[in-house]
């Protein structure tokens, strides 16, 4: 249970981070902005460990996550707009 809600906490972390980085105003709810950290998490982790870029708890995991989440939430916006 402490786990999923360190994953919640750090992704929430990360989402903030992320829409902070990327200009623009994005006008997402606390939810999507945690669900962004995590989404840019998970990829990072699978993407990222399973290239052999960084081992997992490295500092570039923080990274990367961050980098994900700002590719998420690039194409969260260019998908909202097309609508």
């Amino acid at each position: 249970m402490l786990s999923i809600l360190w994953t919640i906490l750090i992704g929430f972390v990360i989402g903030l981070v992320a829409r902070a980085i990327k200009p623009g105003n994005d006008k997402l709810s606390l939810l999507w902005t945690m669900l962004l950290g995590v989404g840019g998490s998970l990829l990072a982790k699978y993407v990222g460990q399973s290239l052999g870029w960084y081992a997992e708890g490295e500092p570039a995991g923080f990274i990367a996550s961050v980098v994900f989440a700002i590719v998420l939430l690039v194409v969260y916006v260019a998908v909202r707009k097309k609508k």
